[in-house]
């Protein structure tokens, strides 16, 4: 069987984002940039199928700058066979992203494709379900477990009152959670295996597809500050409080 995993270079976690002096984007100037840490579960859960003998090949996809060859190269340190970069320097809407993502799952023909649930940086949580509407595949989404056996998969997902199990016709599209599993750290031998790994470039006209977009960004704008709190010394100041200050009671 064969696994694809869409993997997103994005702004590290750990970096305070900051916002251009004319609003029209985030400053990634001199920023640390990572993988998604839902395309690290992604990823770590396509490698643990394959140590368990459910896949045979691991191929990851990323779509953007030529800088994110950097984060296809960390996949397949992780356990990833090969990897394929869609390379365009646009910024692109979920939609866009889904549209090549079906074009590479054309190409490939893998019988599971993995994806986050959502990228930190924009946090739209929608190419995994508008792929899976392209492609006319079944969805598990917001993972927590996912079983492979006789032709199924079978994925508990995490909703809003508690667990949902789904079984799956394969072909299908899941997207991961944060409790499915731990990512792994890649060890120094299958980073250096890694570079001689094969990493394709395409382009959105190779695959045929046009990522015009019909959305356009007006603003980014920072979040508001938040004032400091404050320590009161009784319960009846903090009432009196409440009602003249904050006007909340």
């Amino acid at each position: 069987m064969k696994i694809l995993v869409a993997v997103k270079r994005v702004v590290d976690y750990n970096v305070k984002v900051r916002v251009k002096a004319d609003n029209s984007g985030v400053d990634l100037a001199n920023v640390k940039m990572s993988m998604n840490p839902f395309c690290e579960i992604a990823v770590e859960e396509a490698v643990r199928l394959k140590e368990r003998g459910v896949a045979s090949e691991i191929v990851a996809v990323s779509v953007g700058p030529t800088a994110a060859q950097e984060q296809l190269r960390t996949a397949l340190a992780l356990g990833v066979d090969r990897a394929i970069l869609v390379e365009t320097a646009e910024e692109l809407n979920s939609l866009a992203v889904a549209k090549l993502l079906k074009a590479v799952v054309d190409k490939e023909q893998p019988q599971l494709v993995i994806t986050g649930k959502q990228a930190i940086d924009s946090d739209n949580n929608q190419t995994g379900q508008m792929l899976a509407a392209l492609t006319g595949f079944a969805q598990g989404t917001f993972a927590s477990k996912v079983e492979i056996a006789d032709g199924k998969a079978n994925v508990t997902r995490e909703i809003d009152g508690g667990l949902q199990t789904v079984a799956l016709k394969l072909p299908a599209i899941v997207t991961t959670d944060l409790r499915l599993n731990e990512p792994r750290y890649a060890s120094l031998p299958n980073i250096m295996k890694a570079k001689k790994k094969p990493l394709d470039v395409l382009t959105p006209e190779a695959l045929g597809v046009s990522t015009v977009s019909t959305v356009k960004t007006l603003k980014v704008e920072a979040p508001a500050t938040r004032q400091a709190g404050i320590k009161v010394k009784s319960v009846a100041e903090l009432v009196e409080k409440l009602k003249n200050e904050a006007k909340v009671i």
